[in-house]
């Protein structure tokens, strides 16, 4: 049989989260509500932090990069699962998934490496406090977050060369609400075994990388904190991690169950639960996370609001 120009397909059709008609407009206005808290709450804190002088530190630099990433990583996937939801409209052009996996990988990605900047900036604000300012300059905390985006643009190109240079049939349901390397590759009219190895081995060099750094720049932290006497210091030191510990162990677990199981219509199923926690929960929750137990951008709150 000659297979000739299989990717020229009108395009995929996204399975969504419910084909229930009962439950369409109360999910609608459930995640309607939960995107426009994440705008609000992740663009509240970037300007805030633009604004307010006195939270121009390393930290809230790369927080604010954080903010700005949540806002576009939930608007690839939140506007096209409202859309479904709301009149129905599942399909997505080929050239429209190819751009939404990249930007979903470029964004991932790109959090990734900034939570491990941010563990560092942690590491030397305890460990090396009286250095901090010269050591976490505004120089080297710009190049930390331009490395970031550029790694995560680098780790999305791989992704979405490996996935799309597949061919794909007649087959065009993704078992998902956005098109992900998983779901996608299943769908390929061809073996997919080197894909799924490259694909791994990628996601595995990211996510080992930032991970390995988050955890030896906390153990260097714990080691320091072992040695402070003060209680009172001690318990300061702990709540000044504590947020970003949160968020990176939100992130890395629902990366992790998202990725490392094996590619079968269950597991497919089950990923789009971890994927909401990705997409939707995590950037609503990080403007809480990080405001809540933060008493400089509390400060800076009430001093905007006079």
């Amino acid at each position: 049989m000659k297979i000739e120009n299989l990717t020229s397909i009108d395009g995929f059709i996204l399975l969504g989260i419910t084909d229930e008609p009962n439950l369409r407009i109360f999910l609608f206005v459930i995640f309607l509500l939960f995107y426009l808290f994440i705008l609000s709450g992740n663009l509240g804190i970037f300007l805030l932090i633009i604004i307010v002088q006195p939270l121009h530190k390393p930290m809230y630099f790369f927080l604010a990069n954080l903010s700005f990433l949540d806002i576009f990583y939930s608007t690839i996937t939140v506007p096209k699962i409202l859309s479904g939801l709301l009149i129905g409209d599942k399909r997505i052009s080929f050239f429209g998934c190819a751009a939404q996996l990249h930007f979903f990988h470029f964004l991932g990605g790109t959090e990734a490496f900034l939570l491990s900047a941010m563990s560092y900036d942690r590491y030397v604000a305890i460990c090396n406090s009286l250095r901090y300012h010269v050591l976490m300059g505004r120089t080297l905390c710009i190049h930390l977050a331009s490395n970031c985006w550029l790694l995560g643009f680098v780790h999305a190109i791989v992704q979405t060369t490996v996935t799309f240079r597949l061919p794909y049939c007649n087959r065009r349901q993704v078992t998902h609400f956005y098109c992900d390397v998983k779901p996608v590759m299943k769908l390929a009219c061809a073996d997919t075994k080197v894909s799924e190895m490259i694909v791994l081995g990628n996601l595995a060099i990211v996510a080992g990388s930032t991970f390995v750094l988050v955890i030896v720049s906390y153990m260097y932290i714990g080691r320091h904190l072992l040695n402070i006497r003060c209680r009172q210091e001690r318990r300061k030191a702990f709540f000044t991690c504590s947020s970003h510990i949160t968020v990176v162990s939100l992130y890395f677990l629902t990366s992790l169950c998202m990725y490392l199981g094996p590619t079968t219509q269950i597991s497919l199923d089950q990923d789009r639960i971890t994927a909401l926690l990705v997409t939707v929960i995590t950037p609503v929750l990080n403007p809480l996370i990080y405001t809540l137990r933060n008493k400089e951008v509390k400060r800076a709150v009430q001093r905007v609001l006079g």
